[in-house]
């Protein structure tokens, strides 16, 4: 992943925002929409070796492949909550921004729940022990 390139492409964006809000900014918050799914989508294409990397560790590890789809799964609410958060304020509706970021820490919550449930198991099977 090229950092430089994303910030780069971040920077021209974010200037033809501001300068197309002047003139329309119906148009300048699609820009900004569009800008958001494009970078997205180039973040996840630069994470796809880490998702390898960390499938190869969990098979070599023997731990289960559960906890790391609630991984995957946690980093893509987050990171889906984030965005959406982030346009919801650019656009002014920080109340809305909040409660789709509540939302999201909620999601992630129960995504967790089966993994707290195993660990907890496996402590207790300790502690009897």
């Amino acid at each position: 992943m090229d950092v430089i390139a994303i910030a780069g492409a971040g920077l021209v964006a974010a200037a033809a925002a501001v300068l197309l809000k002047q003139y329309k900014p119906e148009y300048a918050m699609l820009l900004s929409l569009a800008a958001a799914a494009v970078f997205f989508g180039w973040i996840l294409a630069g994470l796809v070796p880490a998702f390898r990397s960390m499938r190869e560790m969990a098979g070599e590890a023997a731990y289960s492949s559960e906890a790391l789809r609630v991984l995957i799964k946690c980093l893509g609410v987050c990171c889906l909550c984030e965005i959406a958060g982030e346009i919801c304020k650019e656009a002014g509706q920080t109340a809305i921004a909040s409660k789709i970021e509540m939302a999201g820490r909620v999601a992630v919550l129960l995504l967790c729940l089966p993994v707290f449930e195993e660990l907890l198991r496996i402590a207790l099977t300790l502690i009897q022990l």
